[in-house]
């Protein structure tokens, strides 16, 4: 009909093809808070390792809805096989489980994990207060959703499995997306290794599995046939993990990457130290707006301006800090539990600013030269994928965790070690001439009596 609306968009996607979305979450992406996303790489500072690595939260977002949509089909050809054991999601339920996995990383500020998650500087962007203030009724995003009588469902959707503001929502409403094999992490790794240009390849096959439980309403992957292990499951369920751990170990944790964005979370640090910028000046901004405004902040002290322009311009030119010292876990565990608890819980990034500080101070007494030190580590937990995926195994009852079976997949427990492992606590200097790296070393020693540092300088 001529002047009509059209009921849907079609997208082209690297890496899935041809996506369709509704009317209504075309009217989510028009929005300002999802336009957003384009500006926000999906692997933070990865590019300046993977020169491919620009693909942004707004693809991965498409990508997760048709990752989600994918699994819905699934479930509801599953459910048609065995009624009595399993539910459907009906078109309803789809749309809000649709425009959830559409907007599961809404809240995200650029350079988020090193931010958020590295230095403790906020708390995470997929938290219950960080959503409610992004479809909050007074904003676009929340108005668009209101208009369609579906802000409170989304909302509940996005909220963690446990939380008690859910009111009933069905767990697999989030698990489709926000799980340990899910929409998200199907999508995730399939783009970063196109971008990245590592080789991977995700089997789609496993999508066809996922389950609805009608007893506990959890999403789970049968692992059962004719009462014997499916093991071709089980081995693509251990497969998609390992896959993470090797992109963790060559991307998410690579040492230059890392030093990058210890510079962007540096300034942040100094930023908000000094007063010039709050948490709220964050969070509507983009990778490039965000560098913007960490430059152009009213910073009450000269000298904190200087450090921090410096710090962006190594950013933009890519002079890194260099590694003096590497801590790694396997050889720290009882340190590495210390430095988290003094440096990166929230609210202690002024008590590492002053270790930088006595560091610094250390070394332009040793070597009269001016350096900044950033003292920088992951996250406790690595972002650790614990194998939460419910599944049913052969002989059993109910659908559990696959961690509840770990004893019979010694992989999963050498996954998880190993992810622990990655875990390193470095100090970066702002100078690599070898006497400086060497005179950070010993200035950390006296810093951090009886930690082992495994780094050793070259020259």
């Amino acid at each position: 009909m001529t002047g009509a609306r059209r009921r849907f968009l079609v997208l082209r996607d690297a890496v899935h093809g041809d996506v369709t979305l509704t009317e209504e979450e075309r009217a989510v992406l028009d929005t300002a808070a999802f336009q957003r996303l384009r500006g926000i790489r999906q692997l933070g500072s990865a590019f300046l390792v993977f020169p491919g690595a620009h693909h942004t939260r707004f693809e991965h977002a498409i990508g997760t809805l048709e990752m989600a949509s994918r699994i819905v089909e699934a479930v509801n050809r599953n459910r048609d096989a065995e009624p009595a054991r399993c539910l459907g999601i009906g078109p309803e339920e789809a749309r809000i489980v649709r425009l959830a996995a559409l907007l599961h990383d809404v809240t995200h500020i650029p350079h988020g994990h090193n931010i958020e998650d590295q230095t403790g500087l906020f708390e995470r962007h997929d938290t219950p207060r960080r959503f409610a203030a992004a479809l909050a009724r007074g904003t676009e995003l929340g108005g668009v959703l209101d208009s369609f009588g579906v802000r409170d469902s989304v909302l509940r959707s996005l909220y963690p499995v446990d939380h008690p503001d859910r009111r009933g929502t069905p767990p697999y409403w989030t698990q489709v997306f926000a799980d340990t094999i899910c929409a998200d992490i199907l999508d995730y790794l399939a783009r970063d290794a196109h971008y990245t240009g590592l080789a991977l390849v995700v089997d789609p096959r496993i999508v066809r599995h996922f389950k609805v439980d009608r007893a506990s309403g959890n999403l789970f992957l049968d692992l059962g046939k004719r009462s014997l292990l499916r093991e071709d499951i089980l081995s693509e369920i251990v497969r998609m993990l390992e896959a993470r751990y090797y992109f963790s170990e060559r991307v998410y944790y690579h040492h230059a990457k890392v030093a990058a964005g210890a510079l962007v979370a540096k300034a942040a640090e100094w930023a908000l130290a000094s007063g010039a910028m709050k948490e709220e000046d964050f969070h509507g901004t983009t990778d490039a707006s965000l560098l913007d405004r960490l430059e152009q902040a009213p910073y009450p002290d000269e000298r904190v301006r200087g450090r921090v322009r410096e710090l962006i311009r190594r950013f933009r030119e890519r002079r890194l800090f260099k590694r003096a010292c590497v801590y790694p876990v396997y050889e720290n565990r009882a340190f590495a539990e210390e430095i988290v608890g003094r440096f990166f819980a929230p609210g202690r990034f002024a008590a590492r600013i002053e270790a930088e500080e006595r560091i610094g101070e250390r070394v332009r007494a040793a070597t009269g030269r001016e350096v900044v030190v950033s003292l920088y580590c992951p996250a406790r937990h690595m972002q650790l994928k614990e194998a939460r995926i419910h599944v049913l195994w052969p002989g059993e009852e109910r659908v559990r965790p696959l961690n509840d079976f770990a004893d019979r997949v010694p992989r999963l427990r050498d996954l998880e070690d190993s992810y622990r492992n990655l875990w390193k606590f470095y100090a970066l200097v702002s100078d690599g001439d070898p006497a400086v790296l060497r005179a950070t070393q010993r200035a950390c020693a006296e810093e951090f009596p009886g930690a082992v540092n495994a780094y050793e300088v070259e020259g």
